[in-house]
């Protein structure tokens, strides 16, 4: 188990690191970053935070690829970070469609509930981005404090979701969301 005290955020993959598909992203070529995404993980990197990423994957499930090239893809986005000088601790993810009754895909809280295992820590205030209900909703039950941003299905969420999880902030993307994260009196949330 890994203890820290080191502030620890937790990110959706889709849509917040990266550029989002209806199609999936099958493919490491597929695997696009947001304008502005690496750069802001490099900065929390910098200031020794834990970036844990929690990703629903079903195309796994589905077929649509296979968890070979998922590691591929999580390879490429994790060396790409690395480039700009960021650093991904560790990335949970979830196999299965939707209906197969498992604990593990959002909105349930099994991966969130995996990241508080592994860091040996209340998830109580840390901040959770997402872009989509489903990423708020398990950010709400394990009590983390959670992050819409607008890219991916954002503006969707928050146009199909005008009641948001209490104590839901609203960011343009990750970039603006680490900005306002970070900003002095965001730091008592950490």
């Amino acid at each position: 188990m890994h203890t820290s005290l080191a502030p620890l955020i937790i990110l959706d993959r889709d849509g917040v690191i990266n550029f989002d598909s209806d199609q999936y992203i099958k493919s490491p070529d597929e695997w696009r970053p947001i304008p502005g995404s690496l750069e802001a993980i490099a900065r929390l990197s910098h200031l020794g935070w834990h970036i844990a990423v929690a990703t629903n994957q079903s195309g796994v499930e589905r077929g649509l690829f296979d968890i070979n090239t998922l590691h591929s893809i999580h390879n490429k986005m994790v060396h790409e970070i690395a480039d700009k000088g960021g650093r991904i601790d560790a990335v949970f993810f979830c196999p299965h469609a939707p209906g197969s009754g498992c604990d593990c895909r959002k909105p349930a809280p099994g991966l969130l509930r995996d990241i508080a295992a592994r860091y040996g820590r209340s998830l109580e205030g840390v901040p959770a981005v997402g872009d989509s209900f489903r990423d708020l909703q398990a950010a709400a039950a394990m009590r983390c404090l959670p992050w819409l941003v607008l890219t991916g299905k954002g503006k969707k969420t928050q146009q199909e979701h005008p009641e948001l999880p209490l104590g839901t902030r609203i960011a343009q993307n990750l970039a603006d969301a680490v900005d306002q994260i970070l900003a002095p009196s965001s730091l008592k949330n950490a």
